[in-house]
């Protein structure tokens, strides 16, 4: 089995050569490494040829359209079996490569997805951001996990899809805005089996900044509501807790504010919601440190994703805007 691992790339030089090092570990070395740098403006062409002699890597330069269309790109261009796509913010483990294979040969999947996980040398605040995107605490428990609710979506962080796939489906047809969801849900469609192999994490460092990650999330609740546009059936009730969440505590506050007595309630079940979420930090990650960001991370997580999509909710649905 042959691998072509496609990477789109924007304005992140140093994250590339952190991901290509690791690549360079690999214990299954059938496979080929396509750069698809989408119209950056700082680089990272002479940091891909410091890999010519480590890997088999090819780099090109296109005109900015966007991640999906750029993995498009490189779907056009690869040799392999299986076309495997990395975020570049990723560290691949070294049997990464070896554990897809293995898996692929005992169990047939013309698609999977698998989860991530924070790495030791992570910051507190990447271990936190970590933490809130895969807690049973918040939305991040149905992400990359066995026991998913409905059909399982792969993301585009750690994905996977057959060369019968692209000839058949063909390649994204959003750029953003949920377009993994919406390319699993048409692989889906066509017959193909989809599938999460548990074992074939990646370690994502998502955002280094609570700033940053506000508005990964934020744009993460609006991309929701694109994918509802194209699949209403793909909106579940679990979709909108979120919102649910930002809404009840807005009414806290409120409570706090105005009416002490129903206030009281209201502090008790916020107080043992973070400290649940404190605790589980805790014994995942042996940190009082990240246990205690956990607790920002966790409210930022469900309030930037539900503050999108309530503003595209009322935009795109209840107002009808495009």
């Amino acid at each position: 089995m042959f691998f072509s691992i496609i990477i789109p790339l924007y304005n992140r030089p140093q994250e590339i050569d952190e991901l290509l090092n690791t690549l360079t570990k690999q214990t299954y070395l059938q496979f080929e490494v396509l750069v698809i740098e989408d119209g950056s403006k700082d680089d990272a062409k002479e940091i891909v040829q410091r890999y010519a002699n480590k890997l088999d890597i090819k780099y090109f330069f296109k005109e900015n359209a966007g991640q999906g269309f750029a993995r498009n790109f490189g779907f056009e261009r690869a040799q392999g079996d299986y076309f495997v796509i990395f975020d570049s913010d990723c560290l691949i483990p070294a049997d990464y490569l070896e554990t897809v294979k293995n898996y692929l040969y005992e169990h047939h999947l013309d698609a999977y997805g698998g989860p991530d996980a924070a790495h030791d040398s992570f910051t507190p605040v990447q271990k936190t951001i970590s933490y809130a995107m895969t807690s049973p605490f918040t939305t991040g428990g149905i992400r990359g996990n066995a026991k998913h609710i409905g059909q399982f979506h792969p993301r585009s962080f750690n994905m996977g899809v057959s060369r019968q796939v692209w000839e058949k489906v063909g390649g994204f047809i959003l750029t953003r805005l949920g377009e993994d969801i919406e390319y699993s849900i048409r692989i889906h469609e066509n017959g193909f089996k989809i599938g999460l192999i548990p074992e074939a994490k990646v370690y994502h460092k998502r955002r280094t900044s609570f700033s940053q990650f506000y508005k990964q999330l934020h744009f993460f609740g609006r991309a929701r509501i694109n994918i509802y546009k194209h699949f209403p059936s793909e909106l579940k009730l679990v979709h909108f807790f979120p919102a649910i969440f930002t809404l009840g505590f807005a009414f806290t506050i409120l409570c706090n504010l105005f009416y002490w007595p129903l206030a009281v309630i209201c502090n008790f079940f916020v107080l043992i919601y973070f400290l649940l979420i404190f605790f589980h930090s805790w014994s995942v990650n042996k940190s009082l440190k990240v246990a205690f960001l956990s607790i920002i991370s966790s409210f930022i997580q469900l309030t930037a994703y539900g503050l999108g999509f309530m503003q595209d909710l009322i935009k795109r649905v209840v107002l009808k805007q495009q």
